[in-house]
């Protein structure tokens, strides 16, 4: 059993509830405890950042914190906060002064200080770096037979925050679907960003970006694409409608979340595992 102190994300018990669903029960499979981080905050989604740099360090200097005091480096899902959180560990690493203002603050405020000496890491990357792909494999129980899109989204692509893999040309994804009886597909933009932080300011413009990376997967001849990412994942599946419309574009195949297709080839929620091979012949054709 490794253990790690699990955050969430800013959406995955919001709006994306389903990756909250699916991720304790295909850890407790692959033999992955997640430590809860008790009144953990967001993240700033690097909006409060466009503002106010500080704040957002600060912000993240108590999440890490709590998890320092957990005892355990971090897990999270979203590879939003995966990129947010290992930049902030990176600043605080290279910056005494920078780590000292966000201390001064966490400690006037929440008693707290913290060391920045964790490391944080995406549930993809453990999966394949801590648990390995053999032991993924010999748990599946639903093959998934699919061809797969696999998007990781900008933010956590850049050296030390992807594990093992390529920054510049990932490929642990397609690697973990290999594992679980999938077919994954290549596509342009599987690391191209679909501008969630400004998604309320730039409405058009997101829309377009969010149409391009659909159009490309569903071009490529996937059935179903999959996120790596909860902020990335509410364009990809609840605005994909509209980004078609505003882009001129086809966008119609069915987003999953990283976290849901893993539980249900691991054998998790059944039905919902039965609905998606429904949607990808109805919607992905």
């Amino acid at each position: 059993m490794v253990k790690y102190s699990y955050y969430p994300g800013n959406v995955a018990r919001q709006s994306s509830f389903e990756v909250e669903d699916t991720i304790q029960p295909l850890c407790k499979s692959l033999g992955i405890e997640l430590i809860e981080m008790v009144g953990y905050n967001s993240d700033g989604g690097n909006i409060i950042k466009q503002g106010n740099r500080e704040l957002q360090l600060a912000l993240n200097a108590r999440n890490i914190a709590l998890a320092e005091s957990n005892g355990h480096d971090i897990i999270t899902a979203c590879a939003s906060a995966q990129g947010i959180l290992h930049e902030t560990l990176d600043t605080f690493q290279k910056d005494p002064i920078a780590l000292a203002n966000a201390n001064r603050v966490l400690e006037k405020t929440t008693g707290m200080t913290v060391s920045g000496e964790i490391s944080t890491n995406h549930l993809l990357h453990v999966l394949v770096d801590e648990i390995g792909l053999d032991k993924v494999e010999a748990a599946v129980v639903n093959p998934l037979d699919l061809d797969i899109a696999c998007y990781y989204g900008p933010h956590m692509q850049r050296e030390g925050a992807c594990g093992g893999d390529d920054a510049w040309n990932p490929n642990y994804m397609e690697q973990l679907i290999t594992a679980l009886g999938g077919n994954p597909v290549e596509f342009r933009t599987k690391t191209s960003s679909v501008g969630n932080p400004s998604l309320l300011s730039l409405g058009d413009s997101v829309m377009k970006m969010t149409a391009r990376v659909l159009n490309d997967a569903k071009k490529s001849g996937a059935q179903v694409l999959v996120s790596a990412c909860t902020q990335s994942h509410s364009n990809l599946d609840s605005y994909q409608g509209k980004a078609g419309r505003v882009a001129s574009k086809d966008t119609n195949i069915p987003v999953v979340h990283l976290s849901e297709i893993v539980a249900f080839a691991l054998g998790h929620f059944p039905d919902r595992f039965a609905q998606l091979r429904t949607r990808a012949i109805i919607i992905g054709s």
